[in-house]
């Protein structure tokens, strides 16, 4: 018979309580949930949850028939906490919650803190015993990763849906040890430094793509176990491939087992239904006012770091976080107690959150998916920032996408579209982000936003993506982008694998490797990413033919390259541009390259400077400029001998 020991030795400390109840215990996954443990010389498992308003809690599941009478746990006195330890429990138990509501109903929960779950449709909790078991081989890269200066070095991100990105050979879900072989391999091979996964915590259904979850503690139990998710983490970073999670602190989902009216009242989101309700997308908001739910948050965020070493996080819809009425989708107005929209206690939970992960890992990667223009979400809160060190860049996705829209011959009226970014570069450390939102409902997939026929479809793809891997900013593409995929991101299929049976998916994949390489091997392209220092225009009006050249420059003097784009199918020979120095130029890149499926329209030999004074330069050379193509050109010196990515291939 399994019996609950109530003995006080085995509850959580007076500290904890008091830093739970206070917003600060920062590593509740310690305290709460189902923790292995031996208590009298017997092992078990200690059960320890919050519900503060419950007349009565206990632990049912298959070792005791689901019966709410067997394993009753003790609530500490003034705490709203409840625990006990559960003896001759083994690994992998289903268990939940039984809980006795205000009204005498009982409600079935999971565990929120629980670290692995049923399979869904199934949705128990399970017990797990070996989180600290796994055997790690990332120390190289831990220990380089704590000494890196991410905002001066490459980072190019690969968005991912692990359920959709490949399917086994019947058409089933992959697992993490099969992505482990597959996709890391894939990502590295392709150039990638970073893979940022799109929500892998629990949540029951399949089209939430994540973002609606049930289980914030634990990987999904669709692609395996949680140590077959820390071989995942480990194998990436073996193969020098950091790990982002996509996380949502925003909101939570309503199904019954989770986390909504836990005890029998709103416990995680707000009392007020006018701030719990989130329609648009059927869920309910944190409270962000109650400093057990910010304990909640943060431990859980220092949690993935912690236990699965993962580098950092995007926070998804931050701006719905800072600002009351974000979404537009409720009949009334909210307020502050001010009398403003900022909603006051998110911003102070954001703020204390970064200050919380920066403390502990100050080399993490926090990113804001923030689509506004509240001020300084990369700033350090001691400066008054929110305290992210990126944020997605959303207006600089929005002008391009919309300037590639129009027809070439178009473009020369709308020309500020691809200018006007450079005006708030710097006000942010920013990251590029051409993601699966602007692959989804109906936007189409990049290529087939892009205009022209088919040769001029991948022009216009390959020219959009030099100038997306040029622009000041980290990098972030969405799968299947980098084979120009057609059809738009398909969430219950694999991407279309077949393309690459065709020469045009082919080479273009074959492009975006080599430009993938060539920027991890190009300092100007990312040493200065955020400063004034690292972009200088050439020619920034040239409305008519819609071209634009700059200057991306690195740390050295003299380490620098020139960029031109020309977002027309025009061929323009002997091109006057201006250049900063003497000596000779070499085109280094040139998206026109046969190799890449273009024309052929390269200057393949060294191209002389020309002493006259032209575009505010004190020189100018004569070159090709290639139809709806980049190149980039590099000074030759006689330490640097350059071969072109083209010609690597």
């Amino acid at each position: 018979m399994l019996t609950v020991d109530y003995e006080s030795q085995m509850s959580p400390s007076e500290v904890d309580l008091y830093l739970f109840h206070e917003g600060t215990l920062y590593e509740g996954y310690k305290v709460f949930g189902a923790h292995s443990e031996q208590y009298n010389g017997k092992k078990g498992f200690r059960f320890t949850v919050w519900a503060p308003h419950a007349r009565s809690v206990s632990v049912v599941g298959d070792f005791n028939d689901w019966d709410t009478d067997a394993n009753r746990l003790s609530l500490v006195e003034n705490s709203g906490v409840w625990t006990g330890f559960i003896a001759d429990l083994g690994n992998e138990e289903r268990y939940k919650y039984a809980i006795e509501t205000p009204t005498g109903s009982i409600v079935l929960k999971a565990d929120p803190y629980a670290f692995y779950a049923e399979k869904r449709p199934n949705t128990a909790s399970l017990t797990c015993s070996s989180l600290h078991s796994y055997a790690w081989h990332d120390k190289r890269w831990m220990r380089q990763r704590a000494k890196r200066d991410q905002y001066h070095r490459p980072m190019n991100i690969y968005e991912c849906h692990l359920g959709s990105w490949r399917k086994t050979d019947t058409n089933h879900l992959m697992t993490y040890r099969q992505l482990a072989d597959e996709l890391v391999e894939y990502v590295a091979q392709n150039g990638f430094t970073h893979i940022e996964l799109m929500p892998i915590m629990e949540h029951p259904y399949d089209r939430s793509w994540g973002y609606q979850i049930t289980g914030y503690f634990a990987p999904t139990s669709r692609f395996g176990s949680p140590e077959d998710f820390m071989y995942f983490v480990d194998t990436c970073h073996q193969n020098s491939i950091g790990v982002i999670l996509d996380w949502t602190p925003a909101h939570f989902c309503r199904d019954m087992h989770g986390l909504g009216k836990f005890d029998g009242t709103p416990l995680y989101e707000p009392c007020d239904p006018k701030l719990a309700d989130r329609p648009q997308w059927g869920t309910y908001n944190f409270d962000f006012s109650k400093n057990e739910v910010i304990s909640f948050l943060i431990s859980n965020a220092r949690f993935w770091m912690d236990i699965y070493h993962v580098e950092g996080f995007r926070i998804d819809a931050v701006s719905s976080m800072i600002y009351l009425n974000h979404n537009g989708d409720m009949p009334f107005e909210l307020k502050n107690k001010y009398g403003g929209d900022e909603h006051l206690e998110a911003i102070d939970f954001i703020k204390k959150l970064n200050e919380a992960v920066f403390l502990k890992c100050p080399e993490a990667l926090m990113i804001a998916e923030e689509a506004t223009d509240y001020p300084m979400v990369t700033k350090p809160t001691d400066q008054g920032g929110l305290g992210f060190n990126y944020k997605w860049n959303m207006g600089w996705v929005h002008d391009i996408l919309r300037y590639m829209s129009y027809e070439p011959s178009e473009r020369c009226v709308h020309h500020n579209l691809i200018t006007f970014s450079m005006l708030y570069a710097y006000s942010e450390n920013f990251v590029l982000a051409l993601s699966h939102d602007e692959l989804v409902y109906g936007k189409r997939s990049l290529l087939n936003k892009m205009k022209g026929d088919e040769w001029q479809r991948f022009a216009n793809l390959r020219v959009l993506f030099g100038f997306f891997m040029t622009h000041p900013g980290k990098k972030l593409l969405f799968m299947g982008s980098e084979f120009a995929q057609f059809d738009e991101w398909k969430d219950l299929e694999q991407l279309d694998w077949n393309l690459l049976d065709f020469s045009k998916h082919r080479s273009f994949q074959q492009y975006v490797m080599a430009f993938n390489h060539f920027y991890r091997s190009v300092s100007c392209l990312w040493r200065l990413d955020h400063e004034l220092d690292g972009f200088q225009w050439i020619d920034a009006d040239n409305a008519e033919q819609s071209i634009i050249s700059f200057i991306r420059k690195g740390k050295r003097k003299g380490d620098y390259c020139i960029v031109v784009c020309n977002f027309t199918p025009a061929v323009y020979h002997q091109f006057k541009l201006g250049v900063p120095a003497v000596g000779s130029y070499i085109e280094v890149f040139n998206s026109d390259a046969a190799a890449f499926g273009g024309s052929g329209q390269c200057n393949h030999q060294p191209i002389i400077v020309e002493e006259a004074p032209f575009h505010n330069q004190p020189y100018h050379i004569k070159l090709t400029i290639p139809p709806l193509g980049i190149i980039i050109l590099m000074k030759e010196t006689k330490k640097r001998k350059i071969m072109t990515a083209y010609e690597q291939v």
